[in-house]
């Protein structure tokens, strides 16, 4: 038995450059902005993206080698209520402690110290070149995490800039051809088509 029913058109690839006699010089500018917009979006993106997320380990990188590590001394109990932070699997609060700086100099200052750890015991802190104590700086793993979802936001957000604008291009392209044929269309119907 014959089948019946509409048949599907061919797909034409690449239909708006080939020769064509209905084929409007707006058509070929539409191919080259989609095609333009898809290459910018891919590339400026990948390049973008690679970008950042180096920026992002180098800065990371400077970050870790400014600052040092120093043995400091707890001035003060570090079982306090206020303040507590959860960090990795202990909770942590912000105690007072004692270091002696490079120049020989006393100093002190509140770093993040285990909740109960009695006065007087020995703790670890960061401090950076000008002696304050700062927070940790991120692992070497923390930090190419970071780098890479930096680099993955900053790739997506170009590629989508990138093609934001060229929809915007075809927005604008589709209302001239619109004005096109309806200029075109008042000239050749000017009583608007009635009869």
């Amino acid at each position: 038995m014959a089948r019946t029913g509409c048949a599907r058109p061919r797909k034409a690839w690449w239909w708006r450059w080939r020769r064509n006699p209905l084929r409007r010089r707006s058509d070929v500018v539409e191919g080259w902005i989609v095609l333009a917009a898809w290459v910018l979006a891919v590339l400026g993106g990948l390049f973008a993206g690679v970008g950042a997320g180096l920026a992002m380990e180098d800065g990371l990188a400077a970050r870790r080698a400014a600052l040092h590590t120093v043995s400091a001394v707890l001035t003060e109990n570090a079982d306090r209520m206020a303040t507590v932070t959860t960090e990795g699997s202990a909770e942590t609060v912000r105690a007072k402690v004692r270091w002696s700086s490079p120049d020989g100099s006393t100093r002190t200052g509140l770093a993040r110290v285990e909740r109960g750890t009695a006065a007087g015991t020995s703790v670890t802190v960061w401090v950076d070149r000008s002696g304050e104590v700062v927070r940790a700086p991120l692992t070497a793993a923390e930090a190419r995490l970071q780098s890479v979802l930096t680099g993955v936001l900053v790739a997506a957000g170009t590629a989508g800039l990138v093609l934001g604008g060229g929809r915007l291009a075809l927005l604008r392209l589709e209302r001239r051809r619109l004005r096109d044929w309806e200029t075109e269309w008042a000239r050749v119907a000017p009583s608007g088509g009635r009869t």
